[in-house]
């Protein structure tokens, strides 16, 4: 697995990442990727543990529906509990008990979302606590440091995620120091057990989303996330980065789509060389009584389910489905019961882990296209809890 040398600023062990087979459509592959906790056949989709958890669920659930990695956040695992009492548990994967893959993303997306401009500098981004208001300064070195400590399979170096839209000068800027501080990161890193990977940034502009691939790929990264996607641009816009940066990066390497996980964007996603996926989707969903199928979304909630015996999907093979009605969920939901978040998470969680099986599936048998012309489109407020 990856390292960095002070000296080179470079990673030197192996990704551990091996491409099986290339589809015939687009640029889709099946690989592996493996470290000493196991392995993970890719395309993958990675659940939102942010907190050491994934909403609702034990790490036995996830496991029962063939979840295999997820992803906690840094920043706010640094909030609490504290990367010291992580660390004393013997690392995410023994505090969390989970047998699967880790990722923990640096903390670059609540740069985005919880501080102002004014708030990111040259030494890193000020981030204020929602427990007690206090500030406190993220910067490269403490984030790698940070998720030494908390121990995941795969670190992710800060960037800066602009919101959209943005003039093209901010982008370049951020793009620019997003640049600046993934090398702060690898000057950082030493845990040898632990791949750290850069970002992508630069917005919806070609060429800066071609500049950051080629100077993070330069740096010696041999895995990428491609940040700063899902927020607020037009679906077009987004396929047309993603086409841009993953064509300016290197072939062989995994790459992570972050925060994007609608059905249909993952797929075209795939098409176009993508590895990896993150989402809340698939939880916030069951939150709200929105239940994945294969005709489209279910809204457990309505009152046309109150006596229906069926499962939510007839041959779906989730815990929850084995055994509950859409009447016993309809009674559970309405009583705000925390069961009911619970078992719809866990059907919703499957769906997916479902549909990234057909992808690869389709990726053997070449019939993405049609793979991705059968999915259901979501109503327009179901993709916009992604």
């Amino acid at each position: 697995m990856p390292r960095s040398d002070a000296g080179l600023g470079r990673q030197v062990l192996s990704t551990g990442f091996q491409i099986v087979a290339r589809g015939t459509e687009g640029r889709a592959r099946r690989a592996l990727l493996s470290s000493a906790r196991g392995r993970v056949e890719t395309p993958a989709f990675m659940p939102c543990a942010s907190r050491a958890v994934v909403r609702a669920c034990s790490p036995d659930d996830l496991e029962a529906v063939g979840v295999e990695i997820a992803v906690a956040n840094t920043w706010h695992l640094h909030l609490r509990p504290g990367e010291a009492a992580v660390e004393a548990a013997g690392g995410l994967h023994a505090f969390m008990s989970w047998g699967g893959l880790l990722a923990t993303d640096s903390g670059g997306f609540q740069a985005f979302s919880l501080a102002r401009p004014a708030d990111v500098s040259e030494d890193g981004v000020c981030l204020i606590s929602p427990l007690d208001g206090s500030r406190a300064l993220l910067t490269p070195e403490a984030c790698v440091a940070i998720q030494e400590k908390l121990g995941a399979d795969i670190a992710v170096a800060l960037d800066i995620c602009t919101p959209y839209p943005v003039p093209y000068d901010v982008a370049r800027s951020a793009a620019e120091r997003t640049l600046r501080w993934a090398q702060r990161c690898l000057q950082t890193h030493r845990r040898e057990d632990q791949w750290l990977w850069g970002v992508i940034q630069g917005s919806i502009y070609p060429d800066l989303r071609a500049y950051s691939a080629q100077e993070t790929a330069a740096m010696g990264f041999t895995g990428f996330g491609i940040g700063g996607l899902s927020v607020g641009e037009s679906r077009r816009e987004m396929l047309e980065v993603l086409e841009t940066t993953i064509q300016a990066l290197p072939a062989e390497a995994p790459k992570w789509v972050m925060g994007v996980g609608t059905p249909r964007d993952i797929v075209e996603a795939v098409l176009r060389g993508a590895d990896l996926f993150d989402c809340v989707l698939p939880t916030r969903l069951a939150r709200h009584g929105s239940l994945l199928t294969n005709h489209g979304p279910l809204k457990i909630g309505n009152a046309a389910f109150r006596t229906d015996p069926r499962p939510i999907e007839e041959g779906c093979d989730c815990p929850t489905c084995r055994r509950y009605s859409r009447a016993y969920l309809h009674h559970l939901f309405r009583l705000e019961e925390a069961a009911a978040w619970r078992l719809l998470s866990l059907h919703n969680l499957r769906w997916y882990v479902r549909l990234m099986e057909r992808i690869r599936h389709a990726i053997r048998t070449a019939t993405l296209g049609s793979l991705l012309s059968s999915l259901p489109p979501l109503t327009q407020r179901d993709a916009q809890a992604c």
